[in-house]
């Protein structure tokens, strides 16, 4: 198949363009202004790989890389695919870290293929970040990341704060599994690992766990950020009260949705 007839079947398949090129691109090491000048090369493999494409396997399945905050991660079917919605805790993150003198420390909950972690110490670099996930195979990805980038993250094998005994931080960020049990849209994201995306329930259990145990590994004055769902910021903000944070603050997506809720532990 050529790079014009795989473009031609693309679009019969109802799949994005931009998409197709990304996946062209890939199958021939090229990029899309070489697509655009050589409609006749042939592409090993276009056909299946367009098919599995229209069928629902993620992009950066097919690929195995997912831009983030300026990296280029490495994902796998173990690791959550990094979403742009989440770099609006990166960036509420970097924020809180940017007045802080010395080596503030700053851990990742949930890290998956290490997104969080790594585009935190990409651009902190005086940071000391800690990494965890419950998944070896996750975290094995997150490490090879880590390597290839050459960012240095102490990456923990673990459940939330297992692994973490008597250690403190300024900062405990965390995207965990939130869609609830019954939602309609986790079919769509079977490619992905099921304990990553949701708990089960309402979807709040692993929020409800971070809020309890973080104050116990936070300094005075650190604060705990968590990606949530668009609704359930409310619950989230009421549970960060109770358990005694102060400035319970809410940050939106680049839609405008309710993304991320944190509150600062007073100490």
């Amino acid at each position: 198949m050529t790079v014009e007839e795989a473009l031609a079947l693309a679009r019969a398949l109802g799949v994005e363009r931009g998409d197709a090129q990304t996946l062209l691109g890939h199958l021939t090491g090229q990029n899309r202004a070489w697509l655009v000048t050589h409609g006749d090369a042939r592409v090993p493999g276009a056909d299946a790989a367009l098919r599995r494409l229209a069928a629902g396997e993620p992009l950066a399945h097919l690929t195995g890389w997912q831009p983030f905050h300026g990296l280029l991660l490495q994902v796998t079917p173990a690791t959550l695919i990094p979403r742009p919605d989440t770099e609006t805790l990166v960036d509420w993150a970097l924020a809180l870290l940017a007045p802080l003198a010395g080596r503030p420390r700053v851990v990742d909950l949930g890290t998956g293929s290490g997104a969080i972690a790594l585009a935190i110490k990409a651009a902190c670099p005086h940071a000391d970040v800690v990494a965890v996930d419950f998944s070896a195979d996750a975290l094995a990805v997150a490490r090879a990341n880590g390597a290839r980038l050459g960012l240095g993250v102490d990456w923990r094998h673990g459940s939330w704060f297992d692994p973490l005994a008597g250690e403190r931080f300024n900062l405990v960020v965390s995207n965990p599994p939130y869609i609830a049990g019954d939602d309609p849209h986790l079919p769509a994201l079977r490619h992905e690992p099921l304990t990553a995306l949701t708990p089960g329930g309402d979807g709040l259990a692993d929020l409800r766990t971070l809020i309890d145990a973080a104050p116990q590994h936070l300094r005075p004055g650190g604060w705990l950020l968590m990606e949530h769902g668009w609704d359930q910021a409310l619950p989230v903000a009421q549970a960060l009260t109770a358990r005694g944070f102060a400035d319970a603050s809410l940050r939106r997506d680049i839609a405008g949705r309710a993304r991320a809720s944190g509150g600062r532990w007073p100490g």
